[in-house]
């Protein structure tokens, strides 16, 4: 099983080169694409058995987190015009590669029979109160952009951007309004996720948080960025850390409403 996971991270990697045609970096973006697999290998051993289901749990994660919530940041902050001028070819490239990649790891999941037998039972939450908890992950988002954005922004930052104080000033509340709805849809994409693992509560919070900071920090830092230095990016994957994580962790609790218990043999067997 150890060789298949490990063969998993590797060949998921692959659909990330596309990023690299025409520019090089062959092997950071294939890095990159190793490291976000590794997020999604908790899907492949306990998530849905079938690759379409899979696919559907994995793709709103990637397009949600590693592409559109990382380019909606990317558009209030990077004031660069080989950005602005091509924001919206950047955003459906983006998609497009990650589909794919979706697509990927859901057949490589049930080509290499990674899925397992877990016998847990796992409560799902209500439509309406689904969205109450959304809405509250989106204001622990809002809250923890505040206080660990404020503390990296102070300290570590503020030199790489000198009009973000500006930027933000401009916005007002829209910009608040935009952190919170950041927040509330990363929750969203990985509610489908949350819904059909069969794990634990607190293993599955730790995935969540796991997926939001990998599929929305980490991976798409480790891919080359002319706009970024290496120092900067190292620094947001920590700063994102903070924030992301902390995220999931929150989702999982407040989404899954009891641990998970153990089926009865008889039950399990039926």
């Amino acid at each position: 099983m150890k060789v298949r996971i490990v063969l998993y991270c590797l060949l998921a990697g692959l659909p990330l080169l596309l990023g690299a045609a025409g520019g090089g970096s062959w092997t950071a973006f294939w890095v990159a694409g190793i490291v976000l697999s590794t997020a999604f290998v908790p899907v492949a051993l306990f998530g849905p058995r079938s690759p379409m289901d899979q696919f559907d749990v994995i793709a709103p994660a990637l397009l949600i987190i590693t592409a559109l919530c990382t380019w909606s940041e990317a558009l209030i902050f990077v004031a660069a015009p080989e950005f602005q001028q091509h924001r919206i070819q950047a955003l459906i490239g983006s998609c497009v590669m990650y589909l794919i990649m979706a697509a990927f790891l859901a057949a490589l999941a049930h080509g290499l029979k990674l899925n397992r037998e877990a016998v847990v039972n796992i409560d799902h939450r209500g439509l309406r109160s689904t969205v109450v908890m959304i809405l509250l992950c989106g204001a622990a988002y809002l809250l923890y952009y505040l206080v660990f954005g404020a503390i990296t922004f102070e300290f570590f930052t503020k030199g790489y951007y000198p009009e973000a104080t500006r930027v933000v000033e401009n916005l007002g509340l829209w910009f608040w309004v935009i952190q919170f709805a950041r927040g509330a849809v990363m929750t969203l994409a990985v509610v489908p996720i949350l819904n059909t693992l069969r794990m634990p509560r607190w293993q599955s919070a730790i995935v969540l948080g796991l997926v939001i900071w990998i599929a929305g920090g980490l991976a798409p830092l480790l891919l080359p960025n002319p706009f970024m230095s290496l120092a900067q990016r190292m620094i947001h994957v920590a700063e994102i850390f903070t924030q992301n994580f902390r995220l999931g962790i929150t989702a999982g609790l407040l989404l899954r409403p009891k641990a998970a218990k153990p089926l009865k043999l008889s039950t399990a067997a039926s």
